[in-house]
């Protein structure tokens, strides 16, 4: 998620109901931390607790220092990075492919754990590849270390996103450790979430892809969980004033040109699968200024609120198909 998930976006996300947020991945390589993307994934001013932050690296005493410099400005967690399937993180030896290394992996648990005095979080796949599952190993070499909470991401590194997410592993890592377990991959609905968290008896669900333009699937999901029921989809109003909310949160963060440039995508995943979006999203691609991108957001919504659409949410978590519909009034 890195990319996405800014402070911008946690900060939203949060306002939706999400329990927790990680930050973008943080290098390890003090010679970067002086660099304007890391002093940027590293920026927590105002954010709401708890704040986590997420490392990434494959030398045990540099995740180490990452871990104490950023304790030392404000992370109140420390999540390490074993899930990223990237190649420009797994070429270099981080992310999944530490899985392949598990002396390695004891090395920086190890390292990380003793160097900081807050939680140790980790987040891992369930293998390198379909013939090396080695997930429930390594939780229980990171339980024995003093890792407080473990992700997993129902994937191999082999795998990336491709295919649908297992829980069997899942399921497997929770009965064999005593610590919290997250719950990640393929969560896109609320009841999807319940499926998961029934499934696997994880104590969380960790949402990624499926937030993107749709922040309120937290709120959703919550409501699900206590009530049984599904909430009202959000109305064309509601979606125009997040979508608003987020971009100027973004320009205010990124500054002008970098800011209208990282709401692009935001703003499609906002409106995709809305009336008359496909056209929308091609043009917003050619405006150059941020009075030219909230020009043509407001007269799109205009547009199609005149037409009194419906906003039809359509959940496809391999049971079965409901809608949920609401007039964009």
């Amino acid at each position: 998620m890195a990319g996405v998930t800014d402070r911008p976006f946690r900060q939203l996300c949060k306002k939706m109901g999400a329990g927790l947020a990680v930050s973008e991945m943080v290098t390890s390589n003090s010679l970067l931390y002086g660099s304007e993307k890391t002093k940027r994934r590293a920026n927590h001013e105002g954010e709401v607790d708890p704040i986590s932050v997420q490392i990434a690296g494959a030398d045990p005493k540099m995740m180490a220092e990452a871990a104490r410099h950023n304790v030392d400005n404000g992370a109140q967690i420390i999540d390490i990075n074993m899930g990223c399937p990237a190649k420009k993180i797994c070429n270099v030896m981080a992310g999944s492919a530490l899985l392949k290394d598990e002396p390695l992996v004891s090395q920086i648990l190890k390292a990380v754990v003793a160097a900081v005095d807050v939680p140790v979080t980790l987040k891992i796949r369930t293998g390198w590849d379909k013939n090396n599952r080695n997930a429930l190993n390594v939780a229980r070499m990171a339980e024995d270390i003093g890792v407080q909470a473990l992700t997993i991401h129902g994937r191999t590194r082999a795998c990336a996103y491709m295919g649908e997410a297992e829980y069997d592993t899942i399921a497997a890592v929770k009965q064999a450790i005593n610590i919290p377990l997250i719950a990640n991959g393929d969560i896109i609905s609320p009841k999807k979430a319940k499926y998961v968290l029934e499934y696997t008896g994880a104590d969380a669900v960790m949402i990624g892809r499926a937030a993107q333009g749709r922040p309120w699937i937290f709120r959703e999901i919550e409501h699900y969980l206590e009530t049984g029921s599904h909430m009202l989809p959000p109305t064309v109003d509601e979606i125009h004033a997040v979508m608003l909310e987020h971009l100027h949160d973004l320009y205010a963060f990124y500054g002008d040109l970098t800011g209208m440039r990282m709401a692009r995508k935001h703003i499609s995943w906002y409106t995709k699968g809305l009336a008359g979006s496909a056209q929308f999203r091609h043009n917003m691609n050619t405006l150059q200024t941020i009075e030219l991108q909230l020009q043509a957001i407001n007269d799109f919504f205009v547009e199609l609120k005149s037409k009194n659409e419906r906003l039809v949410y359509v959940e496809n978590d391999g049971s079965d198909t409901t809608a949920s519909e609401a007039l964009a009034a």
